[in-house]
């Protein structure tokens, strides 16, 4: 099974969209600082996922949610009262 993700940064506010086979031990690896892109924005929560089949499935989906597209149906989906 493989997942993309979305996370949130608690501090700044800001999306990290990725993908994984183990969605916990990545997001444990993205709060410890283990992630080049993400450590200069500690803590992250895990705020969407979705699953799927194959490797492509889930890499197809994540080029779409870091599209223009993409982003405007996170915000959609997201979006709190």
């Amino acid at each position: 099974m493989y997942y993309i993700y979305v996370l949130k940064s608690i501090r700044y506010g800001t999306r990290y969209i990725g993908s994984a086979e183990n969605i916990n031990k990545r997001l444990i690896d993205h709060n410890l600082g283990r992630v080049r892109y993400t450590k200069g924005r500690l803590p992250w929560k895990l705020i969407y996922q979705e699953h799927f089949f194959s490797r492509g499935e889930a890499m197809r989906r994540e080029r779409f949610l870091k599209s223009g597209q993409g982003r405007k149906f996170l915000d959609e989906i997201l979006k709190t009262d």
